[in-house]
């Protein structure tokens, strides 16, 4: 069957669209072609810094016939709803509609619809123009005098269209006086010249041979083989940065890989700060010395062109630039560190964390309350943990900081270290941001945990005091984000972590703020009491201290509300976590649903013994008799009755429930003992052993017996047998 070769070549398409415009560009047209009823074999789309690539493969000649029949409304229906289905059905009138009947509905109106095959290159001479003008890129251009929109001018379009064995048509279209046709061109400045191609092998050899590597992938291997052999065979080791390589494979059409040096005074920059200069203004690689962090005065640069002196004149180009770039950041580093930390803090008091939130100095100082009581938590040093918190923002003012976003925190460690602070204190200002996405690690210095859990949880209350909550697949504030930082550290440490108990503290310095700032407000509005009027000056502390307890009473009522709303936001956050490990999210319900469980690592443990049981026949046999008990229980509670309270030993008749009833009372007493003790395998055995009475009973008795007293006593085992399974979890959000 024939296949389809379409190119858009145009000026430079930036690298970060590049990727997801050509697979933009595969939907596009292949949705076309199964909308006009034509399935293909395969597809796969291309893309350079100057072309946009797409071969269908497969596509027969002609679309099928179709058939369909469309259900209308009742005879006799209203007029809306006729005229409704006939513009749905593409007809003009009811004379064009059937009427058929059924024998409980009565008659009703149907649309016999066909549609004849289409020739497939009307549908692509149609599809295609319409696809380009209409085309989804993040931002575009038009040009000269035209209206076409396209990320760069569009300068010519390949469209053939033919089986293997046969020489391809063209497909005819214009689009903006740009007429389809079977020419492309090779490298912008080693082969510029016109190339006439038929299908896509033919196209992809021809630009070979004109230098244009069409898989962006191919281009990749190639880059980062080359540059690693380049730097191997001077004894070094190329620092990969699978972002830079993927943003570089963009920027060239034929890779040629070139070395280049610079000044090894600029070694004594902290490695990251060389990276990121190299990088963000050359798009270089840096290299290390084999087996270390150690960088060496070497860049890895990406040619577009072989140039005839072996690329001397450019790499020392991209020297003067990279030398000039190093200077400036070596400038701001060595101005860094003349100042201390804690010397650049009151900055912030002129920056603003968030208007309803405060400033950043404000921040700072909830952020030290809430690390100091945090820290004995999780084993860290409180006078360590506060200083940490205090200098743990300041270098978001320095120089290099600001020239570089990116190495936040990163730089905070090397000026500590440099001050001459304590490591641990040093390693948290890196590390407090931390983790800031799946991939990223986890602190684990106790200082680090307790200043990152912090900053955390200051934000998450904050955003929830002043309702900025994410909502759909909004979150500006990236507070998912938080909430899944702190489960990861929670399930990362030994000890435990209330969450209760840590978002009560966080809350606790808003209180204090937002009560400062109005006990100041008060203070402001009274001032015109005078100094010499003692009577006034008593009258005035009164009110105030009347003003601030007041305000404390009013603050600490919305602290429930705000707790109990984060740990259900933090619930289907450890679903998400705990699902991606492999654990079932209807058992995180089942464990939540026992209520006050907020602390995420014994949580977690819960689950995971949880489902263990779950899979056992024990377990997939208990859960059925729990069901069957609770089944029976809410169809008698419906009438109004309740089932609490104690059994009655004396109106047990049969042994299977004596027996039943032992057992009830010796499980949940194990159980409470296991979970108060931690051991939820324990617990979970324990009930486990409920299985074989629970089955007994229910092969031997009868629920409903004909005394009321003997029935009523029955029941109320039942809800002790649900109640004995609320030891461990709520088995009524179990799913299955």
């Amino acid at each position: 069957m024939p296949d389809l070769l379409l190119e858009l070549f145009s000026e430079e398409i930036p690298a970060r669209m590049q990727r997801k415009a050509a697979e933009d560009l595969k939907k596009l047209v292949t949705d076309a072609l199964v909308e006009a009823g034509l399935h293909y074999e395969g597809a796969k789309a291309f893309s350079t810094p100057r072309r946009l690539a797409l071969t269908v493969s497969g596509i027969p000649t002609h679309s099928a016939a179709t058939h369909e029949d469309r259900k209308g409304p009742k005879v006799g229906a209203p007029d809306a709803a006729i005229q409704g289905f006939l513009r749905g059905a593409g007809l003009t009138s009811l004379d064009q509609a059937h009427i058929h009947s059924d024998p409980k509905k009565g008659d009703f109106y149907v649309a016999h619809i066909h549609k004849p095959g289409s020739d497939t290159k009307d549908v692509l001479a149609s599809a295609i123009p319409a696809i380009i003008r209409a085309f989804p890129w993040p931002k575009s251009m038009h040009w000269g005098t035209g209206k076409l929109q396209w990320v760069r001018p569009l300068q010519s379009i390949v469209c053939t269209f033919g089986p293997e064995t046969e020489e391809p048509e063209v497909i005819d279209f214009e689009i903006d006086g740009i007429r389809s046709g079977n020419i492309t061109h090779g490298h912008r400045f080693i082969a510029p010249s016109a190339i006439p191609v038929k299908r896509f092998d033919d196209y992809v050899d021809k630009l070979d041979n004109a230098s244009v590597i069409l898989d962006a992938d191919r281009r990749k291997d190639v880059i980062l083989h080359d540059a690693r052999d380049r730097v191997f065979a001077l004894g070094l080791e190329l620092v990969e940065d699978e972002g830079l390589l993927e943003e570089v494979a963009g920027l060239v059409e034929w890779p040629v890989v070139l070395v280049g040096t610079f000044e090894e005074e600029f070694l004594s920059i902290p490695p990251e700060v060389i990276r990121a200069t190299i990088r963000a203004n050359q798009k270089c690689f840096v290299v290390r010395k084999p087996g270390t962090t150690e960088l060496a005065n070497r860049f890895v640069l990406i040619s577009n062109i072989e140039a005839i002196d072996g690329g001397e004149a450019i790499t020392a180009g991209n020297g003067r630039v990279i030398r000039a770039r190093l200077s400036d950041a070596k400038f701001f580093y060595d101005t860094d560190l003349k100042t201390r930390l804690e010397d650049r803090l009151p900055k912030f008091d002129q920056i603003v964390f968030h208007e309803k939130l405060g400033t950043q100095s404000q921040r700072i100082l909830r952020l030290q309350k809430l690390a100091a009581a945090i820290a004995p938590l999780v084993g860290a040093d409180v006078d360590k943990a506060k200083r940490a918190a205090l200098l743990a923002k300041t270098d978001l003012v320095t120089e290099v900081v600001g020239e570089f976003p990116e190495v936040q925190g990163l730089m905070g460690r090397y000026y500590a270290i440099a001050q001459g602070e304590d490591d641990s204190v040093a390693a948290a200002i890196e590390d407090h941001y931390k983790p800031q996405g799946p991939g990223d690690r986890v602190p684990t210095d106790p200082v680090a945990i307790a200043v990152a859990l912090a900053d955390k949880l200051d934000t998450l209350t904050g955003f929830w005091a002043i309702d900025e909550k994410p909502t759909g697949s909004k979150d500006p504030y990236a507070l998912r984000r938080a909430a899944l930082g702190v489960i990861r550290i929670a399930l990362s440490i030994d000890a435990k972590l209330p969450l209760n108990v840590a978002l009560a503290h966080a809350i606790d310095g808003y209180n204090d703020q937002t009560e400062s700032e109005a006990l100041t407000s008060f203070e402001s509005r009274q001032s015109q009491v005078s100094s010499e009027d003692v009577d006034g000056e008593q009258d005035l502390d009164n009110a105030l201290e009347s003003f601030g307890r007041r305000l404390r009473r009013d603050l600490d009522a919305k602290t429930p509300e705000i707790i109990a709303d984060l740990i259900a936001f933090f619930a289907d956050r450890l679903k998400v976590q705990l699902r991606d490990q492999g654990a079932r999210h209807d058992l995180v319900d089942a464990v939540f649903g026992l209520g006050n469980q907020d602390d995420v690592q014994l949580i977690a443990r819960r689950v995971e013994a949880l489902g263990t049981f779950l899979e056992t026949e024990d377990g997939k046999n208990l859960l059925a008799g729990y069901r069957r008990a609770a089944n029976i229980l809410k169809a008698e509670e419906k009438k109004g009755d309740s089932f609490e309270g104690a059994v009655d030993a004396a109106h047990l008749k049969l042994s299977e429930e004596r027996a039943l009833h032992m057992a009830i009372a010796t499980a949940r007493a194990e159980a409470e003992g296991a979970v108060a003790r931690e051991d939820y395998e324990g617990a979970i055995a324990a009930l486990a052993r409920l299985r074989a009475p629970v089955d007994a009973f229910f092969e031997a008795v009868l629920v409903n017996a004909e005394e009321p007293e003997v029935r009523a006593n029955r029941l109320r085992l039942l809800n002790a047998i649900r109640s004995a399974t609320l030891t461990v979890a709520d088995f009524s959000k179990v799913s299955g």
